[in-house]
């Protein structure tokens, strides 16, 4: 029984790497990458390549996974797996971290797991709930890297909170197999972990594509949607955690509004209940609704104002927070 698990585990990770692959383009401050996403966004796909291509030559990490993003989506050139990966490749040993997620999860995809897992954990590291979700279960199956079943709960937890449907689902899982104690400390874990910056940022995409949302060939893993571009302006933040970013007890709750914030997903209503009780004082004023999804329990309080008002409650409440829309 054990095995059979730790088996179903490893083929779900398997398959979310070859169906979660982005195909963000990146965009970065430079007039001459800058002239190649001007192209990409009005579809001058081979126009793009013409002007990206000899900056990859000279070892721009930016021109280099963009280049590789046109070889996996086949936008401009045919599509060439094998370039794509060669793009990511040398994209991510530069340290960029948009190819450094792409190129773990294309090589754990096509089975080449251990060469993969040093780019899947530092892609993790950067808030990459896929590479959560991917890490998370190695570590929770030891098949690839050694055992380490608190820190897998506590990564799974940071990949569901971002919604991640195969995660959510994961994690109730890891709730029923764990101990009491890994849970716990799973729970500290991700606390501990350090809110990263947004993968990417979004942009607009080709009017005429819509997103696609079949699961793809395992040999040929395709992306989920169109490439959107990543912004030259700075980043949107995340919420700093609590010691920075101070928030009034009054100004939590808002008398009337509609929107709430989520703080977890369980697997039955006490350990919902649980978490609520540990974050109830750090949200004064808010009141808990217990919201069924599935095989899940999710945790959200409200009421609040907008999504301003939602980011400052979760700079309270901590990681693994995530704004609810009305």
């Amino acid at each position: 029984m054990i095995t059979a698990k730790r088996l179903w585990l490893l083929a779900t990770a398997a398959a979310l790497a070859g169906t979660g692959l982005n195909a963000a383009i990146a965009q970065p401050a430079g007039s001459d990458v800058r002239a190649g996403i001007d192209a990409w966004a009005a579809q001058n796909y081979e126009e793009a390549i013409r002007i990206w291509r000899p900056l990859a030559d000279r070892g721009d990490a930016d021109a280099q996974y963009n280049l590789a993003q046109a070889y996996f989506l086949g936008r401009g050139v045919p599509q060439n797996m094998v370039l794509a990966e060669q793009w990511y490749q040398r994209a991510a040993r530069q340290g960029h971290p948009e190819a450094t997620a792409n190129y773990g999860l294309l090589l754990f995809q096509n089975g080449r797991r251990q060469e993969a897992m040093p780019y899947v954990s530092r892609a993790a590291e950067a808030g990459d709930p896929r590479a959560q979700y991917v890490l998370g279960t190695a570590l929770f199956n030891g098949d690839i890297v050694e055992r380490d079943a608190p820190r897998a709960y506590a990564l799974m937890s940071r990949a569901a909170a971002q919604n991640l449907p195969p995660a959510v689902s994961q994690l109730a899982e890891m709730e029923r197999l764990l101990s009491p104690q890994d849970r716990a400390r799973g729970v500290e874990l991700a606390r501990e972990m350090r809110t990263a910056p947004p993968p990417m940022q979004i942009a607009a995409r080709p009017a005429q594509d819509p997103a696609r949302t079949q699961t793809p060939p395992r040999a040929r893993p395709r992306p989920l949607q169109d490439p959107p571009v990543r912004t030259a302006t700075a980043p949107t933040p995340r919420p700093r955690p609590p010691a920075q970013t101070a928030v009034r007890a009054s100004s939590v709750a808002t008398v009337g509004g509609r929107w709430r914030v989520q703080i977890g997903a369980f697997s039955n209503e006490a350990n919902a209940r649980r978490a609520w009780s540990a974050a109830a004082g750090r949200l004064p004023g808010l009141r808990p609704s217990f919201v069924r999804a599935g095989t899940v329990i999710r945790v959200q309080a409200g009421p609040l104002a907008d999504r301003a008002a939602a980011l400052r409650a979760c700079a309270r409440a901590g990681n693994g927070c995530i704004p609810v829309a009305p």
